[in-house]
């Protein structure tokens, strides 16, 4: 099941999990007989960011990061994933400071420069020599990267570009790694030539000298404290007529000459901004896969302490119920478990369709990474707070963990795009898709709406068990409630243009079709993947679990979203049958749960004390030790 889950690279995330384990800079500490690791909130800002640091030259010296940036090929980058999730589960602060690092300033080298610039600066990122960091976000916009503020022109006389904050809004923020220790920056900004406007492009610039000194005509500012990712050094930027040379234009989309013509082979001002923004995907990918990773740690955690955890006798003289033993409780953490292994099939698919990329399949890997990265960490929040509440007070202890990975983890719904805009993106996407297909009287083809080319399904109008817990009704019923959404969504939109709305704005004053929609696609999507995952394994007890966390998905999915029974999908008798059943899930999974959370192959020390022996780790001699 583990092989199945994590998908990839077993043995490295091993030898990593090990590599943590055995150092004293991942603050390990005895309790209930066993040694956990977690990083020491009880630090200063300064103290967690400094941890940070020291943590990452522990990593880089025995070679984890090798081949991050120089590696070739799928299997470079599949390990770059794994060891990457491995990190995020034992402190978020460190894999988001290192994600900045790797992912974000050195995949826009990889991705928006060319040969001159993967030459000169990818092998002393890889090495960590020097330390990059990402400014794309500003005090003024955050999703609406096309409305930057910040400003770059060409000086012809000198052959370099010059960059300016022009207003306090346009002050780059929330950058990672500025504040303290990054040395160098790619920069947003406006390009400006002889006055003509050409958008938002990508350039390199020094912000620090090698001494950690502040660059001359650059003014950093620090962020300040969070309710997370205190180990992070967030920091602001301004720019005052800054000087970079002509070769610092990251010109895999266009270039400028030495005489200041401009060049592109992308003529459409909009192609060409989705051109630099799509290498951003691989930040979505991995915000939506250490999300689940957070949600196994949870559940991990919750679930083994409610298998110890007793509460109440049924009788006079008879032993007290365990937690888990109450359908109540069940009903509370089991579902969770199902959707978080159903997600875990997503990250793997969400994966492997990005490292397997080609400039055709871009916009598809933009609109899953959009939904995943969206539904993935929404889930992860909300499994959290349940399982810090399952775990009643001692789910407030930080050693325990959950409580505070909630601080840690909140920021996921809202860096690399929010989630609110992002499923907007997606439903835009799938409207686009229908109009074309209905322009020419096609097929539908791409984005996963091939099922709208056969008929419409019918649900059946009573549903049994056995109904009820097959794949084929389950696909059924999610492809129902997908094409139903975006027709009611194009005629919606359609109408509103009519009425004299503008395309965006008709689109903007749908929006809760729209929400609805993206969830579908999403709900959908991770079905699929689901079933192509449980489709590799042969008959036997694993399948069969499979199955009822398979049903479980889809009918907890059901029962949660209102749109089943608001446009008429389910009968309010239909939706009674899946509440029933859940319930019947929940017993029927019960018998597995220690398995499952097991088969996530999360060693015993990135748990807490309340998942083994929480009695002894509480002792009165705990405490003398």
């Amino acid at each position: 099941m583990r092989k199945l889950m994590d998908g990839h690279n077993f043995q490295d995330r091993d030898w990593l999990f090990g590599l943590m384990i055995q150092s004293k800079l991942f603050c390990p500490k005895r309790a209930g007989g066993r040694v956990f690791i977690s990083p020491d909130y009880n630090q200063t800002m300064e103290q967690q960011r400094e941890m940070t640091m020291k943590r990452i030259a522990y990593l880089l010296d025995r070679g984890v990061f090798d081949g991050w940036l120089t590696g070739k090929g799928a299997e470079a980058e599949m390990r770059k994933f794994a060891l990457h999730e491995v990190i995020g589960m034992y402190d978020h602060s460190l894999a988001v400071k290192l994600g900045v690092h790797y992912y974000l300033w050195g995949g826009a080298i990889q991705f928006f420069g060319t040969k001159r610039h993967h030459d000169k600066w990818l092998r002393d990122t890889e090495a960590y020599m020097i330390k990059g960091c990402f400014a794309m976000s500003e005090l003024g916009h955050g999703s609406n990267v096309r409305g930057i503020e910040t400003v770059t022109t060409y000086d012809a006389n000198t052959g370099e570009f010059v960059i300016n904050t022009p207003c306090e809004s346009a002050q780059k923020y929330w950058i990672g790694g500025a504040a303290n220790h990054a040395t160098h920056t790619i920069v947003f900004s406006q390009l400006n030539i002889n006055g003509n406007k050409q958008g938002v492009h990508a350039f390199i610039a020094q912000i620090r000298d090698a001494d950690g000194n502040i660059c001359p005509n650059i003014r950093v500012a620090d962020c300040g404290h969070k309710i997370g990712l205190n180990g992070v050094d967030n920091g602001r930027i301004w720019f005052d007529n800054v000087r970079i040379p002509r070769e610092n234009l990251l010109n895999s989309v266009a270039d400028v000459l030495p005489d200041g013509q401009y060049l592109s082979a992308i003529k459409d001002p909009d192609q060409r901004f989705a051109a630099f923004l799509a290498p951003l995907t691989s930040g979505r990918v991995t915000i939506a896969v250490s999300a689940v990773y957070s949600s196994k740690i949870s559940l991990a955690i919750a679930i083994r302490y409610s298998l110890t955890r007793r509460a109440f006798s049924l009788a006079p003289n008879e032993p007290e119920v365990l937690l888990l033993d109450y359908p109540s409780h069940q009903r509370r953490l089991l579902p969770l478990l199902a959707k978080t292994c159903a997600m875990s099939f997503a990250g793997n698919y969400l994966k492997m369709i990005y490292v397997k990329r080609t400039p055709q399949s871009n916009k598809m890997i933009h609109v899953v990474s959009s939904a995943f990265k969206a539904t993935l960490t929404w889930h992860n929040m909300r499994t959290l707070q349940e399982c810090r509440e399952a775990c009643g007070g001692q789910g407030v202890k930080t050693e325990n963990r959950v409580g505070h990975m909630k601080s840690e983890y909140d920021v996921q719904s809202t860096f690399e795009g929010d989630n609110n805009v992002l499923m907007q993106q997606v439903s835009k996407a799938l409207l686009g898709e229908y109009i074309a297909a209905k322009k020419r009287k096609a097929p539908f083809k791409g984005l996963g709406l091939e099922h709208m080319n056969e008929s419409c399904p019918v649900i059946p109008s009573q549903l049994t068990s056995s109904t009820l817990q097959s794949s084929r009704f389950q696909t059924d019923v999610f492809c129902l409630r997908e094409r139903d959404l975006l027709n009611r969504f194009a005629i919606e939109v359609s109408q509103r243009q009519a009425q004299g709305e503008s395309k965006e704005y008709a689109f903007i004053l749908s929006y809760q079709l729209a929400e609805d929609l993206g969830r579908a696609f999403s709900d959908r999507l991770i079905l699929q993947t689901f079933l192509e995952a449980e489709a590799t394994v042969s008959d036997g007890p694993m399948k069969n679990v499979l199955g009822l966390l398979r049903s479980m998905y889809a009918l907890i999915s059901l029962e949660e979203d209102p749109a089943f029974l608001r446009y008429g999908y389910l009968s309010t008798e239909n939706a009674a049958a899946v509440r029933k059943e859940v319930t019947k899930l929940c017993g029927e999974l019960r018998p597995h749960a220690l398995a499952l959370v097991s088969s996530f192959g999360i060693p015993d020390a990135f748990l807490s004390p309340i998942a083994f022996d929480w009695i002894d780790a509480n002792s009165w001699s705990s405490v003398q030790h």
